[in-house]
């Protein structure tokens, strides 16, 4: 009796949360996010769900699983039907605490406004697009890597671009390393470039071996870009003096600690 009051307790309160979420004004950017950390958490990568193991059981869980759902180049080119969603299935597949974190971030803080100029449907359409996009370039340019590389960085970066195109005098929260981490405000048109531009030498400083995809980064910020400049550029830009965000942090341009198993993070 009390188990069945708890559960329909804990349904009734998770309906008012999805209620409320599809009531907000960015629906689907919340609803990603949700996805994205639901995954995570009941996944190895996690290392909370002891039905993986522990130790070396669990390192081989989590390559298997990387390899599974994650895009391995040589083999996407192949024909095979399941390589060919994988550009799909890896924008909700995270390595790591900070690669989700530092992703569902600025999805939050990008995501909203652009979802609210684009609308949900629209906005999710080019969202899967521009990632799956974003992951298949990285994957013709390395064709012959068997890394494992998982995450919504391309899609998100896509996210980065369309904002910077119809948002670009808004001012965004940013802490700088070289600054001591001072939380400063800067137009988009300067935060965002300036973080394409750190993409860009790092990919050049890029070598093989674990670490970030930032050719996936710069091909889906491209994308991102010139389909708001294609949808929206018949319509004045949003006025500079938009609404404020939340704090933002640019990503290192350095890549991250080694991960177990052979994996890009994207």
């Amino acid at each position: 009796m009390i188990r069945d009051w708890s559960v329909a307790r804990f349904g009734a309160r998770f309906g008012r949360v999805g209620r409320s979420v599809f009531r907000s004004s960015a629906p689907m950017t919340y609803g990603l996010i949700a996805l994205c950390c639901l995954l995570f958490l009941t996944g190895p990568a996690a290392g909370l769900n002891p039905a993986y193991g522990s130790g070396d059981e669990l390192l081989a869980a989590q390559r298997a699983y990387f390899h599974r759902w994650g895009v391995v180049p040589a083999e996407l080119f192949e024909g095979s039907p399941r390589a060919a969603l994988t550009p799909a299935t890896a924008l909700f597949v995270h390595g790591s605490w900070v690669h989700l974190l530092g992703n569902m971030l600025f999805l939050y803080v990008f995501g909203v406004m652009t979802e609210e100029r684009m609308g949900r449907v629209q906005f999710t359409l080019f969202y899967l697009g521009c990632g799956y996009l974003a992951l298949l370039g990285y994957a013709a340019a390395n064709d012959d890597s068997t890394q494992s590389l998982v995450g919504a960085s391309g899609a998100i970066s896509a996210v980065l671009g369309a904002f910077l195109f119809a948002f670009p005098g808004a001012r965004v929260t940013s802490l700088l390393p070289f600054l001591l981490f001072l939380p400063l405000r800067f137009p988009a048109w300067v935060v965002l470039p300036f973080w394409v531009t750190l993409q860009w030498v790092a990919a050049g400083r890029a070598e093989q071996g674990p670490g970030v995809a930032y050719l996936a980064h710069l091909v889906g910020f491209g994308l991102g870009f010139g389909y708001a400049w294609a949808r929206f550029r018949p319509a004045t830009a949003v006025s500079s003096r938009g609404p404020q965000h939340p704090t933002a942090a640019p990503p290192r341009a350095g890549p991250p600690a080694e991960k177990p198993g052979r994996l890009d993070h994207e």
